[in-house]
């Protein structure tokens, strides 16, 4: 992260969901730096009387001006967490290594690799297994009362990049952590949006895999631009899912899924069901298309390759009855699914012959 120029913006107080547990664990670097955060605190607006209230919360934007100052104050931008600073621009460092990358595989590879020439007191490590990816989080050291906030943020900078270079919401599958739910556990979905595990054996999230192939969006100039405000991509959840359409069509190509409602396929997704009509539309879309898709498909597929009835096959692709299957197979194809079956016989067979 690079220099600003000092934040004098006047905090948003309207959304304060940040745990004042977080300040604390600022502090914490504070103090083993023997270093006053009075200037810190009073840039962010923060009241020391929230501190030691485990129900108090601060805004993103208070949490923004509190980080910024603290790691210049510190010259540090692990906040302490390390056995030694990580100067100012150490993770902008890290932006630059991984943001020449051709796609978001190759980038995150080079962040895990070259974390470790920053400090070997954490591994960050990217694992893929089949359909999944998992990015985790290994301690090599003691990290005490700064272990919830380093691995928090640790994660969060991972995933608020990886979404920043491919300009791409990542639904994640699950994140986990190696601790009990603390008491204001009910903000972590907010930042790891998806089932949250707590106790877990290590910390991490998982993610399909096929983001990974997701080119790199971003140049340089873009990159020096989000490196003057680089913080809120902690926090910051992208709208847009460059693989929503294909996370639908996966869905729905389980017939049990293909009559799932809008409400059960948006919780499939870890979206609302808001998001998931706006995205689908943003991408000319929509879940009745890609239901009528995928019925077609798997229609055409059964009359080609099997000898099922199309009584059968209609209600093996969700229709009710025969008469509203063909009426439907007509108008995505032009012709019956009778005709359709039979064409596809003659010429298979004109086919056979003249080998």
């Amino acid at each position: 992260m690079e220099n600003p120029a000092p934040d004098t913006r006047p905090p948003d107080l309207s959304r304060a969901a940040t745990p004042i547990a977080f300040i604390e664990a600022i502090l914490a670097g504070y103090r083993r730096y023997g270093t006053d955060p009075a200037n810190a605190l009073a840039r962010a607006g923060i009241s020391p009387a929230l501190l030691g209230h485990p129900e108090a919360r601060v805004t993103a934007s208070q949490m923004e001006i509190m980080s910024g100052a603290a790691m210049q104050e510190l010259d540090d931008e692990a906040l302490g967490w390390f056995s030694r600073r990580l100067p100012w621009g150490s993770y902008g460092m890290l932006c630059r290594a991984s943001i020449t990358s051709p796609d978001l595989g190759v980038a995150l590879k080079r962040w895990c690799r070259h974390h470790r020439l920053l400090t070997d007191d954490i591994e960050l490590r990217l694992e893929i297994s089949g359909s999944e990816a998992r990015l985790t989080l290994t301690p090599r050291r003691e990290l005490d009362e700064l272990r919830e906030f380093c691995l928090v943020t640790l994660l969060r900078y991972v995933l608020g990049y990886a979404c920043w270079a491919i300009d791409s919401r990542i639904p994640l599958q699950e994140t986990r952590f190696p601790f009990p739910p603390p008491p204001h556990a009910e903000t972590y979905p907010l930042l790891f949006p998806g089932p949250v595990q707590f106790n877990a054996d290590m910390a991490g999230f998982s993610f399909d895999a096929r983001y990974l192939a997701l080119p790199i969006r971003r140049d340089e100039s873009a990159l020096r631009a989000m490196l003057q405000r680089a913080l809120p991509l902690t926090v910051l959840q992208y709208r847009r899912d460059r693989l929503l359409v294909e996370g639908v069509r996966h869905f729905l190509r389980s017939p049990d899924n293909l009559g799932a409602t809008a409400e059960r396929v948006a919780e499939h997704l870890h979206v609302s069901v808001r998001t998931l009509h706006r995205q689908l539309k943003e991408e000319g879309s929509s879940l009745q298309q890609l239901k009528d898709d995928t019925r077609r498909d798997h229609a055409i597929a059964l009359l080609d390759r099997s000898r099922k009835s199309v009584k059968q096959i209609s209600a093996l692709v969700g229709f009710g009855n025969e008469k509203s299957f063909s009426r439907a197979f007509r108008t995505w194809t032009g012709l019956p699914p009778q005709a359709w079956r039979e064409r596809n016989q003659t010429a298979e067979a004109a086919a056979t012959t003249e080998n």
